[in-house]
């Protein structure tokens, strides 16, 4: 078994993933996404696929296009949503109304962000799966672990991990990163080993996040160092977790997903 396969198959035990269950990968078109849909397939998990279709232009059609061949290669079924039809603009024409009415200091990246996972966690809901799968690599979440701690909130990171933690509620849906101990490189090298069908190049309008600056930093980082940052994670996860116990999520008062506070970030940010 090639190593990355090892790897991955071993996070899907620590977390005691159930064949049983209904997952849906949340899927880009990028390498991560189709990778962890890849190998889920491959170890005999019960998947389907989610693509949120951004609508912008040339980049989301290559991505859809990439979406549908993979779902068809992998003999699975495919949901898309459609963010103009759905959402009345493309995502490039949401953010630059939002960041029009709350001010520019909301980067692009945070704002989409937001969206999208309230999009999946309601769309999954209606399609009754019991998890979804997203494509966090070990860089991602190496990245956020600095950033959580650069920022002076370590306590951001309690919902951190392979699988989501100290989270309550029968509306969320628990998420699951079967990548989170797998390195960018060595996914982007299997992606094209196993010769799937993935966009490599960026979105466009990731220019401007706090993200790219630590990027930068953890880019120059050997994959060793990068292990030992999440290695650091773990074994501060039972501290972190006492700075943030487990959480009852309200319902938000205006779109009735689950929030932290009153109003959703979702509603915050649309004003509902």
């Amino acid at each position: 078994m090639d190593s990355l396969e090892k790897k991955f198959k071993q996070t899907l035990e620590k977390i005691k993933l159930n064949k049983k269950e209904k997952i849906l990968v949340a899927l880009s078109g990028g390498k991560d996404s189709t990778v962890t849909a890849y190998l889920l397939k491959k170890f005999g998990y019960n998947i389907e696929g989610f693509h949120i279709n951004l609508s912008m232009g040339d980049y989301s059609k290559k991505c859809l296009n990439a979406v549908e061949e993979l779902c068809k290669q992998l003999g699975i079924k495919l949901h898309t949503y459609n963010i103009k039809n759905e959402m009345g603009g493309s995502m490039c024409y949401i953010r630059t109304s939002i960041q029009t009415t709350h001010g520019k200091g909301l980067k692009n990246c945070a704002i989409c962000g937001v969206i999208k996972k309230w999009i999946m966690n309601r769309e999954a809901r209606k399609l009754k799966v019991n998890k979804i799968a997203t494509g966090h690599n070990l860089d991602d979440e190496a990245q956020t672990f600095l950033m959580n701690i650069l920022k002076g909130s370590p306590k951001l990171s309690a919902n951190s991990g392979a699988i989501t933690q100290n989270v309550k509620n029968e509306k969320f849906i628990t998420r699951i990163k079967p990548l989170f101990y797998i390195a960018e490189d060595d996914i982007r090298a299997y992606s094209k080993k196993m010769k799937l069908p993935v966009v490599y190049e960026k979105c466009p309008c990731a220019l401007d996040s706090y993200r790219i600056q630590i990027r930068e930093f953890t880019n120059n980082l050997t994959p060793k160092e990068k292990e030992n940052i999440m290695k650091n994670f773990d074994n501060l996860s039972d501290k972190i977790q006492k700075l943030k116990t487990s959480e009852e999520l309200h319902y938000c008062e205006k779109c009735g997903e689950p929030s932290r506070n009153k109003i959703c970030k979702m509603c915050q940010l649309i004003k509902k």
